[in-house]
C-alpha cells in the first residue's frame, strides 16, 4: 500500500539562496499521526506547505497515495489545512461554518447538512449547531475549525500549530482531544509544532528538524530517550551532555554523551552510591522549585575538569522523594550506564 505522503528528494530554495528545505525523504503512512518538530526557521512548515501544494519544490516530487502531485495547486489535493487562527466566519453560525466548504462544492443542503452535523459530533460539538463563533471558548472555536476540515473527508489532514493560541491548559485538554478525534476520524493527520510536550503526546512518530534537515524520526519515547544528535538531546526536553574532559573524567570515555535528568539520583555527599553506577560529587548551585518537580543544578566537584561543568537533575516532588538541598550543600549524584546516550 502506498504512503498517504510521500516526499522524494524534496529541496525548497527561496530568492536569496535560502535554503528552507535540504533533500528531503518522508514517507507518512495512511492513519499515522506524524508531529514535525523544531525551531523557528527549522523548514518544519514549509514542508507542511509543500504537502498543502501552498509552495512548489524547487526539486523533488510530492505525492499523495501514490500519485505525483507535485504540480497541483491546493484545490485539486485530498488534503485540509487547520491554522492557528481558526478563520472562521463571524457571521455565519458554527453549522454553517462547518457546511462552507461542502456549499462551495455544490454538495445538496440535506446531504450537506447531515454531513456537518456528523462533523460536530466527531468533535463533540453537536449541541452548539446553532451558536455563533464569538460565543464559543477558543478551545470551542478550534473545533469548529476542525469539524470544517473533516467534513470533506480528506485523507490527509494538516495542522499548522493548531493550538498555539491556547493557554496551557486548555491546550493539554486539546491535546487528548485531538488524539480522540484522529482516532475517531481514521485519517492521516500531520501536526507542526515547536512545543515538545504536545509533540511527545500527540504523535506516533516525531520528525525531528533543524535547519531544514531531518535530524531524527521515530517513535515519541525513541526520540526522548535515544536522541541521535546533541541537537535533538537538547531541544527535546531537557539533557545534560557530557563531552571531551567531562566524559572522559566522569565516564571514562571519549565521545558525546547525552543523560537526562530525572535518570539522575541526587544524595547526601556522604551517602555512598549502588554499585556498577556512575557517580559524581558536587555542590547545588541553583534550586527551581515548579510544583510537580525541582530542578536542581550541580556544581560538579572535578579539578581535573579545565572548564567548570554543571548537571541538571529533576527530582519529583510525590512526598516520597527525597527533599532538596539547600543551595550550597555538597551532594552526590549517581545514574546507571545504561543511561548514557551516545550522540553523534
Amino acid at each position: 500500500m502506498a504512503p498517504a505522503i510521500s516526499l522524494r528528494g524534496v529541496r525548497k530554495e527561496f530568492p536569496g539562496g535560502v535554503v528552507a528545505v535540504h533533500e528531503l525523504d518522508l514517507d507518512v503512512a495512511d492513519g499515522e499521526f506524524v508531529t514535525l518538530l523544531g525551531p523557528s526557521g527549522s523548514g518544519k512548515t514549509t514542508v507542511l506547505r509543500l504537502i498543502a501544494g501552498f509552495e512548489r519544490p524547487t526539486a523533488g516530487s510530492v505525492s499523495l497515495a501514490g500519485h505525483d502531485v507535485t504540480a497541483d495547486p491546493p484545490f485539486a489535493r485530498d488534503v485540509h489545512t487547520v491554522f492557528q487562527d481558526y478563520a472562521l466566519f463571524p457571521h455565519l453560525s458554527v453549522l454553517r461554518n462547518v457546511e462552507y466548504p461542502l456549499r462551495i462544492a455544490k454538495v445538496p443542503r440535506a446531504q450537506r447538512r447531515e454531513r456537518a452535523l456528523e462533523a460536530l459530533a466527531t468533535v463533540r460539538l453537536d449541541g452548539m449547531a446553532d451558536r455563533s463563533p464569538a460565543a464559543l471558548s477558543g478551545g470551542q472555536r478550534q473545533r469548529v475549525a476542525l469539524a470544517r476540515a473533516l467534513v470533506g473527508r480528506p485523507s490527509v489532514l494538516l495542522l499548522d500549530e493548531p493550538l498555539g493560541a491556547l493557554d496551557l491548559k486548555l491546550r493539554e485538554q486539546m491535546q487528548v482531544e485531538l488524539q480522540q478525534i484522529q482516532r475517531a476520524a481514521g485519517i492521516t493527520f500531520v501536526l507542526v509544532t515547536h512545543d515538545q510536550d504536545e509533540a511527545l503526546t500527540l504523535a506516533d512518530r516525531v520528525v525531528v528538524f533543524d535547519a531544514g534537515r531531518v535530524e531524527q524520526a521515530g517513535p515519541a519515547r525513541e526520540v526522548y530517550e535515544r536522541p541521535a544528535t546533541p541537537f535533538v538531546a537538547g531541544f527535546v526536553g531537557t539533557s545534560n551532555l557530557l563531552r571531551a574532559e567531562a566524559a572522559r573524567s566522569l565516564l571514562g570515555r571519549d565521545g558525546t554523551w547525552s543523560v537526562r535528568p530525572e535518570k539522575i539520583r541526587l544524595t547526601d555527599a556522604a551517602t555512598a552510591a549502588p554499585a556498577g553506577t556512575t557517580t559524581a560529587l558536587g555542590t547545588v548551585d541553583e534550586i527551581v522549585y515548579t510544583g510537580a518537580t525541582t530542578r536542581c543544578l550541580v556544581a560538579l566537584d572535578a579539578p581535573d575538569l579545565s572548564v567548570a561543568a554543571r548537571l541538571s537533575v529533576l527530582l519529583v516532588n510525590d512526598g516520597s522523594a527525597v527533599e532538596p538541598p539547600a543551595r550550597g550543600a555538597p551532594v552526590r549524584l549517581h545514574w546507571r550506564p545504561e543511561h548514557e546516550v551516545p550522540v553523534a
